[in-house]
């Protein structure tokens, strides 16, 4: 695993990019990455990342509040294991960690219904929209007690406002925004 060094910044972080830079999703009307500070991060170091490191080890290597945006493509199917709740809110917790106070998390995977979505041997986790209602503090206070809705409160410390979420025949999409008090 490589050192990261006290304070790293970058504007968007790329998590399980391979050799891949492309921007795939939009964020804030932002159609490629010119005007921002990008670190990729990957397991394999032949894709040189900027930073090697296995995301399924937590901590994540990056100072809190560092990242106005990460971007996830085709990875989050790949940690933790489907009915984990531990480490499923491990990783997004970690998401929501490292951005800063509304800061964006944009991330692709394949669809529930997909023939990716078990087919591939490396993909351990399927998500969906309704795995993202686990993320937000309003949904818990809105349900909870209204639906059969299970309560992860005490796992969950992180919150996250869905901004966007498109469920496709091969490809789930989703954009979420880090809700946390603003520091002065």
């Amino acid at each position: 695993m490589d050192t990261i060094p006290k304070g790293l910044r970058a504007d968007v972080l790329l998590l399980g990019s391979g050799s891949s830079r492309e921007r795939r999703l939009l964020v804030g009307g932002r159609s490629d990455w010119s005007d921002q500070t990008v670190v990729a991060v990957d397991i394999e170091p032949r894709h040189n990342p900027d930073v090697v490191w296995d995301l399924d080890t937590t901590p994540w290597p990056f100072d809190d509040n560092c990242a106005e945006e990460i971007h996830a493509y085709e990875i989050l199917e790949h940690l933790g294991k489907q009915g984990d709740a531990a480490s499923f809110f491990r990783h997004f917790y970690e998401c929501w960690r490292i951005l800063k106070p509304d800061g964006h998390l944009a991330a692709t995977c394949p669809s529930w219904n997909s023939q990716w979505a078990w087919g591939d041997p490396g993909h351990t986790r399927v998500l969906t929209i309704g795995s993202l209602s686990f993320l937000s503090q309003q949904i818990y206070k809105d349900d909870i007690g209204k639906t059969t809705m299970s309560d992860y409160r005490s796992m969950w410390r992180g919150d996250f406002e869905k901004v966007a979420a498109q469920e496709a025949k091969e490809r789930f999409a989703f954009v979420l925004r880090a809700i946390k008090p603003v520091r002065s």
